[in-house]
C-alpha cells in the first residue's frame, strides 16, 4: 500500500452512527416516494446506489415481490435471500437482525403462518417507520419490530428457533457480541441462517478503513475461515458458509460511494480480489435437542 492513501481508523461508534445515517437516508427515499433505497441514501436505486444492482438486484422471485407491500422489496439493501433458504416451517418463531423495511420478516411470517411469529430487530427509527407501514398494508398480525441494536437482542433467553440476517452482520463492528447474542436468544436446537458478504483472503487495509465501503457492506466483511471461527466460538455447531453471489472489484467499486483511497488503489490489486468478495448464506445450529 503506497504512503499517498489516507487511512481512517474505524471506531465502533462512529460505525454505528454512519450506518444509522446512512439507512435511515435510504428509508427516508422510500418513505418521500423518491424510488428504490440504496445504502447511500440517493434517491432512484438502481446501478447508481451505493451497493447497487450488483449485490442487492434480483434476489426475490416475482412471487416473493408479490406478496409483500411494493415499498418493503424497494427498501431491501439485503445481500441474499435468507428466507428462502432457511427452511422456515409453520408454528416457528424467527428473528431478524437488522431487519430495516421488513420483507424479509414479512415473508418469513408467511413462511411460518399464523402459528408463527416473526419479529424484526433494527436501531434506525426511519426504517421501522417503514416496516410499520408494510406491516399494515401487508395485514400481518404475527409480526413485531422491535428497536434495539443486533449486539444487545432485546428478547429473552431460547425464544427464537431460526435467527435470519440480511447482510447487516457484516456492519457491525462487534461481530463476536452480535454471534453471541443470536447464541443466547436460539432455544436449544435453533438455527442461525444468514446472509451475509464474505471475504476469501484479506483485503487491503485501504478497502477496510473506508467508512463509505464499510457502509456499502464490504469492509466489514469477514473472511471466510474467521467467520467460521468466529461461530464455534460463540458456541455453534455444524457450521457452513455457501457463496451465494461473487463479485467483481470493478462493480463493487462502482456502486459502494468508495472514496479516493479505495480508488487509488493498484490495479492488480483490484484485480487480485475479483470473486473473492462475496454474498454467502452461513448456517449454523445452537447444540441441544430442539423441543
Amino acid at each position: 500500500m503506497t504512503a499517498a492513501i489516507e487511512i481512517r481508523l474505524i471506531d465502533r461508534g462512529d460505525v454505528r452512527e454512519i450506518v444509522r445515517q446512512k439507512y435511515g437516508e435510504a428509508a427516508l427515499t422510500v418513505l418521500q416516494g423518491q424510488g428504490a433505497a440504496c445504502c447511500g441514501g440517493n434517491a432512484g436505486g438502481g446501478d447508481s446506489c451505493c451497493g447497487g444492482d450488483v449485490i442487492t438486484g434480483d434476489l426475490y422471485t416475482e412471487a416473493e415481490a408479490g406478496q409483500i407491500p411494493e415499498a418493503a422489496l424497494l427498501a431491501s439493501l439485503g445481500c441474499g435471500n435468507p428466507t428462502a433458504l432457511a427452511s422456515l416451517h409453520p408454528g416457528e418463531t424467527v428473528l431478524d437482525l437488522g431487519s430495516g423495511g421488513g420483507i424479509d420478516v414479512l415473508l418469513s411470517a408467511r413462511r411460518v403462518g399464523p402459528t408463527g411469529f416473526a419479529y424484526g430487530l433494527d436501531m434506525t427509527d426511519e426504517m421501522l417507520a417503514l416496516a410499520e407501514r408494510n406491516k399494515s398494508e401487508a395485514g400481518a398480525e404475527n409480526v413485531s419490530f422491535l428497536k434495539g441494536h443486533i449486539e444487545s437482542i432485546p428478547l429473552p433467553d431460547s425464544q427464537i428457533d431460526v435467527v435470519i440476517s440480511n447482510c447487516v452482520i457484516n456492519l457491525s463492528a462487534d461481530k463476536d457480541q452480535v454471534l453471541s447474542e443470536a447464541f443466547r436468544v436460539l432455544k436449544p436446537g435453533g438455527r442461525f441462517a444468514v446472509s451475509d458478504v464474505v471475504v476469501e483472503g484479506t483485503l487491503p487495509d485501504a478497502v477496510r478503513a473506508d467508512m463509505e465501503a464499510y457502509v456499502g457492506c464490504v469492509a466489514g466483511a469477514l473472511e471466510v475461515g474467521d467467520y467460521a471461527r468466529r461461530l464455534a466460538s460463540a458456541g455453534f455447531t455444524d457450521i457452513s458458509i455457501q457463496p451465494t453471489r461473487r463479485y467483481l472489484f470493478a462493480d463493487l467499486e462502482a456502486t459502494t460511494c468508495s472514496t479516493n483511497a479505495v480508488a487509488a488503489l493498484p490495479a492488480e490489486e483490484k484485480a487480485a480480489l475479483d470473486g473473492r468478495i462475496m454474498g454467502a448464506f452461513i448456517r449454523a445450529c445452537k447444540p441441544g435437542r430442539a423441543a
